[in-house]
């Protein structure tokens, strides 16, 4: 069976939702209040599990009570956590997440332990990066380590999907190293400096990556579905129209079922309306692991 390799954050949400966002400055009353386990590259590797994909997760979560918690939950989704550390210097990684009531966000993470999970960390792993045939990886860890992480990768024939959020700069040499990019619109711009507006200026940001090495891109839009582009073709993928709760870790759905859905050999473009479909169930629930939905529900 097909191996996906998650490297990445595992953070606790601390989760307020009220009608509105705040201002700065300013006090929103009346909001909900609950805990749920997050971090990108926890909730990418728990949605891959959920949907069928034989999911590994390299981490690092501090030796607190978030952490132990972490650990049962990822045992309970069937993921293999071999590779997590437990880091006895810094706590585990923390988002606080403002949510309005049509599902919009806003996020503060405090990385904790995610910011220590280091090259030597992932060397840890070499046997598993051997056996791989998948990498998903994103941003909320160091860069450093992602560039090291995906050199090793694509050394080791492993087909490598960078979701480059948040965004920050890249150094230009990694781009040689990705498959498939995933960026959302704010992403996107801030990689390229072309806004993705149109169909021209999505076509022009896709041809930044393509023209810099990577394979396949993907440009995620939200409610408005996904556009992709390749060397030999590009395309819309509308996305399912849904009553949005909470949009926090839709990325995240989408980009766990993407590579579920690759490691299975579906097309590119089947691929991306597979992982539509589940990012659009995703934001019908509160949550960030919470609203994964199970290869049933899809």
């Amino acid at each position: 069976m097909v191996k996906i390799i998650v490297i990445g954050s595992s953070n606790t949400d601390m989760v307020i939702q009220s009608d509105r966002l705040p201002a700065p400055g300013e006090t929103v009353l009346g909001g909900t209040f609950f805990m749920n386990p997050g971090g990108k590259g926890a909730n990418q590797a728990v949605a891959a599990a959920r949907l069928g994909g034989r999911t590994y997760f390299i981490a690092k979560v501090g030796k607190d009570v978030f952490g132990e918690s972490a650990l049962k939950q990822f045992a309970l989704e069937g993921i293999n956590s071999e590779f997590i550390c437990q880091d006895d210097k810094q706590p585990s990684g923390v988002a606080l997440i403002n949510v309005d009531a049509h599902g919009e966000n806003c996020i503060t993470v405090a990385s904790g332990a995610n910011a220590r999970l280091l090259p030597q960390d992932i060397e840890a792993a070499n046997s598993l990066f051997q056996a791989g045939n998948w990498l998903l990886i994103q941003l909320e860890i160091p860069l450093e380590t992602v560039v090291y992480s995906l050199e090793k990768a694509h050394h080791a024939g492993i087909s490598v999907v960078l979701n480059p959020a948040p965004a920050c700069s890249l150094p230009e040499s990694i781009y040689a190293y990705i498959d498939i990019i995933s960026p959302n619109e704010t992403e996107t711009e801030f990689l390229t400096g072309i806004r993705p507006m149109d169909e021209a200026s999505l076509s022009q940001a896709c041809d930044y990556f393509l023209t810099r090495g990577v394979r396949r891109v993907v440009i995620t839009r939200g409610s408005k579905g996904a556009y992709w582009k390749t060397s030999k073709g590009f395309g819309h993928v509308p996305a399912q129209q849904v009553k949005a709760v909470d949009s926090t870790a839709a990325g995240d759905c989408f980009n766990g079922a993407l590579v579920v859905a690759l490691s299975e050999g579906m097309t590119f473009e089947s691929a991306i309306a597979f992982a539509c479909k589940a990012a659009a169930l995703s934001v019908t629930q509160l949550g960030a692991q919470a609203s994964m939905p199970n290869r049933k529900q899809l």
